[in-house]
């Protein structure tokens, strides 16, 4: 983490954690863990393809799936991410 770029703002409501990567750092977060201390964090996922990819992957085909079955699953795109809604394509 890049500490000058990264910040913490609380509000009564609401919270908001800014983190920058450092540089030489590259690729996509997959995957964050927040809680009261570290002891108790609850681990989330950024929305991306291929996190959308393996949740559905596992709601369609809990159990060890067929090679079939797994090629014949429908192709996910993330289109669009705002606050209020996740927009996605299926093939």
């Amino acid at each position: 983490l890049l500490s000058p770029e990264s910040s913490v703002s609380v509000s009564a409501h609401n919270a908001v954690v800014r983190l920058a990567k450092a540089p030489g750092s590259g690729g996509l977060w997959d995957k964050f863990s927040f809680g009261p201390d570290p002891s108790a964090l609850q681990e989330r996922l950024f929305v991306s393809e291929e996190n959308i990819d393996g949740f559905l992957g596992t709601a369609f085909c809990p159990s060890p799936c067929s090679q079939s079955a797994l090629e014949s699953q429908a192709l996910i795109e993330v289109l669009d991410v705002t606050e209020d809604r996740i927009q996605i394509r299926v093939e």
